[in-house]
């Protein structure tokens, strides 16, 4: 198969920002009919290799060759020329736009007069998303549309393009099951076609089940690029992290005081979830499971006051609480680490410090002045407790790694005694190390008699980190289950509407 001129060829490639080599002297290509899959942890300098394949970065030093031939791409739409189109992980979409405006932004179809010829566009669109079979409608908002359709829309997109190497860059992060089966059909059928395809991805089963190939980057170096067949899992963890490591978390636990925290009763959203209930005791970790679509995120935007409550009563500490706000949910104790923590969890444009502080600038106010001082104690403080890697306190959130993202959310709410902690997908496209990081945290804060919630579409975490675990399925809750008594058996059954076993 990797014989002759390969597609795609990226030699001895460089990045350098202030204080941060992000790429020292990288080498990866892709072939004809291959899926070359790029692996690393947060940081390891994958996107930043895939940003200049793409155009959007300009390298130091290297070269690129497509079909053998030196190429210098000054923007993303040159690369597009060249027959690359990458789907980014952080869906570049434009809320406003219809779905079929952001599947053809810049590239609409046209009448004879020059304006945008919708009706063909509308049909166009509908073809390329029956070609993945995605139940969308081409005329839709793509800002009313829940994420995994959005990643589907941008897969539609990336097809269109009709490109010769194809970048996906955790496509599977936010797809169901179902979905997720269907994009590696489609991966399948366009490396019949002679494409390349390049597929990065955190989760180790998808590399095996659709990789000819794996590269390895650790710290902007590479480490290797080995044939799937020659490695197992033990040997790619290796060389992702550089040391024997254990995807599971232990699951031993102390006993659980009977003692509630937390207590919802008969929650109702109309036309989302009906009669939910469940408690939460001091010192337990609740998993809520459930397919895309299930109902989770929305019961939970619902007891964080995001949304409102159609019907239903909120208990802490058996007192009964009236949360009509985000503003009455942290006065009460309760904190959420969303699922999309770009968007809802922190301010990319500002830094590390002013992310970390911004819930509790009150306590460092001094007469009509900040504590600046202050300030910088404190964040060190979890800075350091957190094992947060950053350059300066004053570093934007947006160029640190997913794994140091979902730590600086987490800071924020540590130093507020909170009572209740809700973690909506915590490890989604976060690197194998980091996820073990995340979850200790989340079993640390256990152990000191927090309340956890934790969401979760990754089967091996719920069953790792639950005491015990909620189904949801179709708005309801379908089951719920002592981790002794879960399998994955039983957890899919739920999750599909089953309501006995």
């Amino acid at each position: 198969m990797n014989k002759g001129v390969p597609l795609l060829e990226a030699k001895g490639i460089v990045k350098q920002y202030p204080g941060v080599l992000a790429l020292d002297k990288v080498d990866f290509d892709v072939f004809s009919g291959e899926v070359h899959c790029l692996a690393g942890e947060n940081g390891a300098g994958k996107s930043t290799l895939i940003e200049i394949i793409g155009g959007s970065y300009k390298k130091d030093e290297g070269t690129i060759r497509i079909n053998g031939t030196e190429v210098e791409f000054a923007s993303p739409k040159e690369a597009q020329e060249s027959g690359i189109a990458v789907l980014h992980q952080e869906l570049p979409v434009l809320p406003y736009l219809s779905v079929a405006e952001n599947i053809f932004l810049a590239r609409q179809p046209r009448n004879k007069a020059g304006f945008v010829n919708y009706s063909e566009m509308y049909r166009q669109a509908r073809k390329w998303l029956d070609i993945i079979q995605a139940d969308i409608n081409p005329r839709s908002l793509l800002g009313s549309l829940p994420m995994s359709k959005q990643q589907l829309v941008s897969i539609a997109k990336a097809l269109s393009l009709d490109a010769k190497i194809i970048i996906f860059d955790e496509p599977s992060a936010v797809l169901t099951s179902v979905e997720l089966k269907r994009l590696f059909e489609i991966i399948g059928s366009v490396k019949k076609e002679g494409k390349g395809i390049v597929y990065i991805s955190h989760r180790l089963e998808e590399i095996f089940e659709i990789g000819d190939r794996v590269t390895v980057l650790r710290n902007g170096r590479l480490v290797g690029t080995r044939p799937i067949e020659e490695i197992n899992r033990d040997t790619l963890i290796k060389m992702l992290v550089g040391r024997e490591i254990s995807e599971e978390v232990p699951t031993e636990r102390k006993e659980i005081e009977d003692k509630a925290v937390l207590a919802v009763k008969g929650l109702c959203r109309k036309g989302i979830f009906e009669d939910i209930s469940f408690t939460v005791n001091r010192g337990e970790i609740l998993g809520v499971y459930g397919l895309v679509g299930a109902g989770r995120t929305e019961v939970i935007r619902v007891i964080v006051g995001a949304d409102p409550l159609d019907e239903g009563e909120i208990y802490i500490e058996n007192r009964r609480v009236r949360i009509k706000s985000p503003k009455d949910a942290i006065k009460y104790g309760i904190c959420l680490a969303p699922e999309d923590r770009k968007q809802h969890g922190l301010i990319l444009g500002k830094s590390v410090q002013e992310n970390i502080v911004l819930p509790s600038l009150h306590r460092f106010k001094r007469s009509l002045f900040l504590d600046y001082g202050r300030m910088r104690s404190y964040t060190r403080k979890f800075v350091s407790s957190l094992r947060i890697v950053t350059p300066t306190l004053s570093q934007k959130v947006r160029f640190l790694s997913g794994g140091n993202q979902q730590k600086v959310v987490l800071a924020k709410w540590l130093g507020m005694e909170m009572k209740v902690f809700i973690f909506d997908e915590p490890t989604r496209g976060i690197d194998i190390g980091a996820k073990e990081e995340i979850r200790s945290l989340i079993r640390k804060l256990a152990e000191e008699g927090r309340a956890i919630i934790v969401i979760s579409s990754e089967i091996p975490e719920i069953m790792s980190l639950s005491n015990r675990i909620v189904i949801m399925h179709n708005g309801r809750i379908t089951g719920c289950l002592l981790r002794e008594e879960a399998t994955k058996e039983k957890l899919i059954a739920y999750s599909m509407g089953a309501n006995h076993i």
